[in-house]
């Protein structure tokens, strides 16, 4: 016959140390559930007001059909970020400028949109994207 675990014993194998389990109490424990609960579902939310969300879904819904359209996207959105730099001294690096265009909200779709502009170029009309690089 097997011996059930003493009610300590679970409690223990569940939270942890002994010493916790003696000073929480089966009301207080229901508690501490409730607040994790709370909690996470607190954190979890999102807040629904996201203005930018319109002209994201305008950017990536562009479709490429023209090469004019095509070249004029890709000379207007720069292919690295134009305020990296470093700054040097006689020779000796002073300090590096990091690239800010992570900042940019809307840097994913604008970088999208370029490739989508390379792609059409390189695809359909078959031209040297090199330059654009």
């Amino acid at each position: 016959m097997v011996a059930l675990p003493t009610k300590q014993e679970a409690l223990s194998a569940r939270w942890g140390s002994p010493r916790y389990t003696l000073a929480v109490k089966v009301g207080e424990r229901h508690n501490i559930n409730i607040l994790n609960a709370m909690t996470t579902r607190m954190l979890s939310t999102v807040p629904n007001f996201k203005p930018l969300k319109p002209l994201r879904q305008w950017l990536d819904h562009i479709e490429i059909n023209n090469p004019k359209l095509a070249k004029f996207l890709c000379q207007l959105i720069p292919s690295q970020c134009p305020f990296e730099r470093d700054i040097t001294f006689f020779g000796h690096l002073l300090f590096h400028i990091p690239p800010m265009c992570k900042l940019n909200p809307l840097y994913n779709e604008l970088i999208g949109l370029r490739f989508r502009a390379l792609c059409y170029l390189a695809d359909i009309c078959g031209e040297d994207v090199t330059s654009y690089c």
